[in-house]
């Protein structure tokens, strides 16, 4: 029996906590109080110091941000007792980020660092701007140096394909939080040729690959089945920026034999948000800095732990930009049962999907895009693909595009067409004359496609969402 250690981002957090409530236990004079938070952590530690933390959240927003200053008016810090109360708060939306981002700032211009424009996916056209401080980077540098503890260990290599050209992308902090327990980060960025990047993993000597999940894939498929030209060592693989559907995991540890850590994350969170731990089941949270809620999509109610919903968090150490109850648009749940690996901390199942990913379909039923993902995925070579509901004679018309490797050429269409037959909603649609299903296109080149949000484009007349 493999023997599980607990994340070490329980330790993490137990120090994070542990530091804050001493300092304020020493000037208070308490020192009992500051001994006593120097054991172990327990969800009634934890809980204790999300409160404070809640509070000290809402003052600031209410004190220096004027869109909370409207929104939390009627909702003063005093009020909230308990995590529980958190229910009563309004909701905080992509939208409202949009509409205004300059009113969530709640520090000077002078000391922000770092801003991220989001560009926009669905109708308004309008970016999501993200602020933060300095000492907002700080925490997403400390998250990264221990969260890399899960994966690494002082001496490994790790290759970064995200941007980090830039001061404070994501590439960046990662490096910096990379050479705080001795792990070697190898800037490349976002992978456009393959053979290069194998080059550099076979060079350098690479332990670690951390990039997005079909980015990875297109480099663990670049090679046919039985091939082995580049001499790699890949022993882990951190997945993020995007979710990991369960056939992309499965072929890159078919590959390399190695393993696939999904991570978490959101700019709006501050990139970093939980991250499996060596049990590989659900994604343990960051919740010193992050509380997490999961609701009912429609009505906006609290839902139990098991529930399924959608994922909602608010900052707790954030200074340029708090966000309050912020709606993530992903569907997920927070796993009631305990840790293989013991941690009292909080788990995350895996998402797979957002809210926006089911497409409605003519004459009811849907599809999604984590359907796809699972069917398409699984045929060897298929390395990204996009997909368009638009309108037909008769009900709705499927286009699928995939980009695959060139030694699977001989195969892929007639696989790719066959797999979406094979989907109940969309043979049933066929049969109904609801549904057709339009010639697979297949792009063999070798260059790879950029990353991008990966979703169904639903360009039907009157959908309202191009």
């Amino acid at each position: 029996m493999t023997l599980i250690h607990t994340t070490p981002l329980e330790e993490w957090i137990r120090g994070k906590i542990s530091h804050i409530s001493g300092m304020n236990a020493y000037k208070s004079g308490n020192a009992h109080s500051f001994s006593r938070e120097q054991g172990p952590l327990t969800r009634a530690l934890l809980e204790s110091y999300q409160l404070v933390k809640l509070r000290d959240t809402i003052r600031l927003a209410r004190s220096n941000s004027s869109f909370y200053r409207d929104r939390l008016a009627e909702f003063p810090p005093e009020k909230i007792k308990s995590l529980r109360d958190l229910q009563s708060l309004p909701f905080t939306t992509a939208d409202d980020i949009r509409e205004s981002p300059m009113r969530f700032v709640c520090c000077s211009q002078d000391e922000i660092r770092r801003i991220v424009t989001l560009e926009s996916s669905g109708t308004t056209g309008l970016p999501k701007r993200i602020f933060f401080t300095a000492d907002d980077q700080e925490l997403t540098k400390d998250f990264f140096h221990h969260a890399l503890g899960v994966v690494a260990k002082p001496g490994d290599k790790v290759l970064v394909l995200l941007p980090g050209e830039r001061p404070g992308s994501v590439g960046e902090l990662f490096a910096d939080g990379a050479l705080r327990m001795d792990v070697t980060p190898v800037a490349h960025g976002f992978v456009q040729d393959p053979e290069e990047a194998l080059g550099v993993m076979e060079r350098e000597k690479i332990d670690t690959l951390l990039g997005t999940p079909v980015q990875v894939l297109a480099l663990a498929s670049y090679e046919a089945p039985g091939e082995n030209k580049f001499r790699t060592h890949v022993k882990n693989v951190i997945l993020n920026t995007d979710h990991a559907p369960k056939a992309v995991t499965k072929r890159i540890q078919q590959k390399w034999s190695c393993r696939v850590f999904n991570h978490y994350a959101m700019t709006e969170m501050g990139l970093g948000g939980g991250l499996e731990c060596e049990a590989f089941d659900g994604y343990h949270m960051r919740e010193a800095d992050l509380l997490f809620e999961v609701v009912d999509p429609v009505t906006g109610e609290t839902l139990p732990d098991g529930e399924e919903g959608e994922v909602v968090f608010t900052t707790l150490t954030r200074q340029a930009m708090p966000l309050i109850r912020y709606r993530t648009g992903d569907f997920g749940r927070l796993i009631p049962e305990p840790c293989p690996c013991g941690t009292v901390l909080k788990r995350m199942g895996r998402v797979k999907d957002r809210l926006t990913g089911k497409v409605v379909l003519a004459g009811g039923g849907f599809i999604s895009m984590s359907v796809l993902d699972e069917v398409l995925f699984s045929i060897p070579g298929v390395v990204n693909l996009r997909a368009v509901i638009s309108s037909a004679s008769q009900g709705d018309a499927l286009s699928v595009q995939v980009q695959a490797t060139a030694w699977s050429a001989s195969t892929t269409v007639e696989l790719v067409r066959n797999a979406l037959l094979a989907i109940p909603v969309v043979a049933q649609k066929i049969r109904d004359g609801m549904l057709v299903v339009q010639p697979v296109e297949v792009d063999f080149s070798a260059s790879v496609w950029r990353p991008a949000k990966r979703c169904i484009q639903d360009i039907r007349i009157g959908s309202g969402r191009k």
